[in-house]
């Protein structure tokens, strides 16, 4: 691995002039790298940041990797890194006009993770600084404990990683990132807390404190001294109660470091770093799990609309068309993000520069009229703009995909059924409806299950999670060792309450009928519908001395 050439370098600087003048915004330092083909799958493997701590799924994957590289010898691309300064990686036989495409597209990738505010949380983060740093106090860690018993926290956390409160993270980020963090104030505390809910004085004392303190406001500590007499376990409690305002739990790894009776023992102290950084890599990676149509199809845009515009391109048409169409060729069955996000993008602008996105347009019902519909608006390239900025995969699936997209790109969702005569399996169109397509694209995108601690039903060593059941059961395969992990990581029995399906039930749909007054008429617009469905069961499952039962909750 080195740093590419000063020639190399050189077509890169142009290709990010070139970028900023059509309105991409990045940082000015970046590094680029030359790497092998063989060398570039190792990166890959540890979610393309070689600093991060080693662990044997890693090296399973590099082996897996290299496997079916000797059986399907491939020419991957590139590889780019959310670091300050940005780090990317290219393979050492690229000829220049390939480069110059390829550095559009890492460009477009850099301008999308330092502009999306779903990345708000990595903007200020050295990630390639501080994966090292985590790596070193493991290596340290293993040498001191043990490799095994550091590998058995590792595995443990990672088995929660996907629990971590990435959402609440990001709001507490967006919400305050130019506001100070406000303190709890030992005042509010006393009369909104202490009183009310830990002493529960009578209101006759309670109006009394507040006649008190508005006689001593001008010296607030002459208003706390006989408070510390009476209560000298104020202050403490008020000193809990700020940190925890200050840093609320937002998931269960939070949680675990912070009130687990095991790790609270001086001898299993060095377990919460692991934890911590198991719990801090992962949340760093969130946003790029949810928003990978959105990113890749961001990339393919640019790389397809700079390099069109470019002049190096001339004489190399063909084989750019071959390079373009195998990363974004809009496969039939199946989905490709890279495909799937650059014709969406280029679905949005058409409609904005068409002033589409307007209620003038969505009060048309005739096709034809809706196809000619044009307000010369010419502003879908600024639209853009603004939608990769505050948007994820969701969300910009979610509102975008209109029929009109379907029936421009033909797509379709497929079925697949077994042919008994030929013993095959047959696909099928199953449906050409935006309604369905979208629903099928959503399925596949990145949701991992919401589960939190109630803090009322955790008590002494039990610590009891729930599942907010959202009409999706939990992975059975992974329910006991994920609660294993968790219960040795707690030190005490772990309670896990979800649902489970236990069968159908038929449910009818009543007919619907209308009444017309004025025409003096009624009738019915649709027959009484009978489907089957799933009926749930919430139960409890129980972790206790490495053994799992499971029990109904009424």
């Amino acid at each position: 691995m080195e740093l590419v050439s000063q020639h190399v370098k050189k077509i890169m600087e142009e290709c990010k002039v070139r970028a900023r003048d059509e309105g991409l915004k990045f940082d000015d330092e970046t590094l680029e790298y030359i790497v092998t083909n063989r060398d570039m799958i190792e990166l890959s493997p540890k979610v393309m940041i070689p600093t991060l701590y080693d662990y044997w799924v890693h090296d399973v994957r590099v082996l897996s990797g290299k496997g079916m590289y000797e059986a399907y010898p491939s020419n991957p691309y590139e590889t780019v890194i959310n670091t300050r300064p940005a780090i990317s990686y290219y393979n050492d036989n690229n000829p220049d006009w390939l480069n110059v495409m390829i550095f559009y597209h890492v460009l477009a990738h850099i301008d999308f993770f330092q502009n999306n505010l779903f990345f708000v949380n990595t903007w200020d983060v050295d990630l390639a600084g501080q994966a090292l740093a985590d790596k070193r106090l493991i290596a340290q860690l293993r040498s001191e404990k043990g490799r095994r018993w550091v590998d058995y926290v590792i595995e443990f956390s990672r088995g929660m990683d996907n629990l971590v409160g990435y959402h609440k993270v990001l709001d507490s980020m967006l919400r305050f990132r130019n506001q100070p963090v406000a303190r709890l104030s030992r005042q509010d505390y006393y009369f909104d807390v202490f009183l009310q809910k830990i002493k529960k004085v009578s209101h006759n004392t309670y109006l009394k404190e507040i006649e008190r303190f508005n006689q001593c406001k001008d010296n607030i500590a002459t208003f706390f001294e006989p408070i510390l007499s009476q209560y000298p376990e104020f202050e403490q409690m008020y000193k809990k109660a700020r940190k925890d305002k200050e840093k609320p739990v937002r998931d269960i790894m939070e949680y675990i470091i912070r009130h687990s009776p095991f790790l609270r023992a001086h001898e299993n102290q060095w377990m919460k770093c692991v934890i911590q950084i198991v719990r801090d890599t992962s949340l760093y990676f969130q946003p790029q799990i949810r928003t990978k149509i959105m990113n890749e199809g961001w990339a393919s845009y640019w790389h397809d609309y700079l390099f069109m515009k470019d002049e190096r391109i001339r004489g190399h048409e063909v084989d750019y068309a071959k390079v373009n169409a195998t990363v974004t060729a809009l496969p039939k069955v199946g989905l490709n993000p890279y495909a799937l996000g650059l014709r969406l993008f280029e679905h949005i602008e058409d409609m904005q520069n068409r002033g589409c996105y307007s209620f003038d347009y969505f009060r048309l019902k005739d096709e034809k009229n809706r196809q000619h519909f044009d307000k010369g608006n010419k502003n879908g390239h600024d639209f853009i703009f603004k939608v990769r900025e505050s948007m994820n995969d969701f969300t910009f699936i979610n509102k975008f995909v209109d029929q009109e997209f379907i029936d421009h790109y033909k797509l379709f969702v497929t079925g697949k059924r077994l042919n008994r005569e030929r013993m095959t399996w047959q696909y099928y169109i199953k449906s050409k409806k935006a309604h369905d397509y979208k629903n099928m694209v959503i399925d596949t995108l990145y949701h991992p299950p919401v589960i939190y601690v109630n803090e009322e039903k955790t008590q002494g060593a039990l610590l009891y999670l729930v599942h907010k059941f959202e009409n999706k059961p939990l992975k059975a395969d992974y329910i006991e060792n994920t609660m294993m992990g968790i219960e040795f990581l707690w030190g005490g029995p772990v309670y896990l309450e979800t649902s489970i399906p236990v069968g159908t039930e038929k449910e009818t749909r009543p007919a619907i009928h209308f009444l017309d007054p004025s025409a003096g008429a009624s009738g019915t617009t649709a027959t009484p519908v009978t489907r089957e469905k799933i009926k749930w069961q919430r139960v409890c499952y129980i972790m206790d001395k490495r053994k799992l039962n499971r029990r109904e909750v009424a």
